[in-house]
């Protein structure tokens, strides 16, 4: 299985411009001026964080702070043994639970925030909270699976920034469980083995499914951290062949990085926790960071099992 990427392959693929399955109607027209700034070989940054979980009644007051915090980010010294100042990120991606409940006010409140305070692209996928609700209340209102698809055409999409592919299933959790553990569906294993290979046959796959050239860094992302997965080995499996670099996830409310079988797992931080962290990514055609900042400390972490910095082989 081959997990690890060349500085060749970066090089290459940071000159792609391969086309996304569905983008932000909002982002859609920037993406062609965002793409022709990118240099070939130019790191991408991006900003990670997890469970907003906005109340019902809309409040949006504990974002504010992380909001805030991401705007500032940009130029500011990492540490001395990552090396080199924070870039302006091309998005931030919310790895879902955007909402404590699907409500009108919740939803209103988060893209009023992305859109007026934040002041970078944001991409999403959808929690258990967003799909079900908390507490197993059912059926939760599709406030947010429609607001979704309306924003990204479906509930599971992709779409490549600075070279890099993100892949980005929704997979359906099963609140009569009554287990914050759970499968990654059927659904969404298939919907990254449909979108990283090119085995399929064209009559039963979409062509853009199948267009990931060879090497192509990817980045995958779910709501599912590693420690909630029950089915990681078929996760894994799901991958082999392309060159995944990095899974993403959230729901445990606290960053983490685990890596697993050559995946390096990346769990992002909730502002509804005790740790007040946002994570930035940096990805170079030789080297893979990840690093929270705590942003009431005004510091970086320090905790080892939060920091991902994995050199990339030339």
């Amino acid at each position: 299985m081959s997990v690890g990427f060349t500085r060749r392959n970066v090089l290459q693929a940071m000159g792609l411009t391969a086309a996304s399955m569905a983008l932000p109607r909002t982002l859609r027209a920037a993406q062609k001026d965002d793409e022709s700034k990118q240099a070939a070989a130019k790191p991408l940054t991006f900003f990670g964080w997890s469970d907003t979980h906005i109340p019902v009644d809309g409040d949006g007051s504990k974002l504010l702070p992380a909001i805030d915090a991401m705007n500032r980010l940009p130029g500011k010294a990492y540490p001395k043994n990552i090396g080199g100042i924070v870039d302006t990120p091309t998005f931030v991606f919310n790895c879902g639970d955007i909402t404590e409940w699907p409500t009108h006010q919740a939803k209103k409140t988060y893209e009023d925030l992305i859109a007026k305070r934040l002041r970078y692209p944001s991409y999403e996928i959808l929690g258990n909270h967003d799909e079900a609700g908390a507490e197993g209340f059912a059926p939760a209102p599709p406030i947010m699976k429609e607001w979704f698809k309306r924003r990204y055409g479906d509930l599971s999409y992709t779409f490549d920034r600075g070279g890099v592919h993100f892949v980005c299933p929704f997979s359906a959790y099963d609140e009569s469980l009554g287990n914050p553990a759970q499968d990654i569906t059927a659904e969404a294993i298939d919907f990254i083995r449909k979108n990283l290979h090119r085995h399929y046959s064209p009559d039963l796959v979409p062509e853009k499914w199948a267009a990931v050239p060879e090497g192509t860094p990817v980045v995958v992302a779910t709501h599912l951290c590693f420690d909630a997965m029950t089915n990681r080995d078929e996760f894994v499996d799901a991958l082999a062949g392309a060159n995944v670099i990095m899974a993403l996830g959230g729901h445990y409310h606290k960053a983490k990085v685990t890596p697993y079988r050559g995946i390096n797992f990346v769990q992002l931080p909730s502002v509804k926790s005790a740790w007040t962290e946002v994570t930035v990514i940096r990805i170079t055609p030789t080297r893979l960071t990840a690093i929270p900042y705590d942003y009431t400390k005004n510091q970086w972490s320090n905790n080892p099992s939060k920091i991902l910095d994995a050199k990339i082989p030339r």
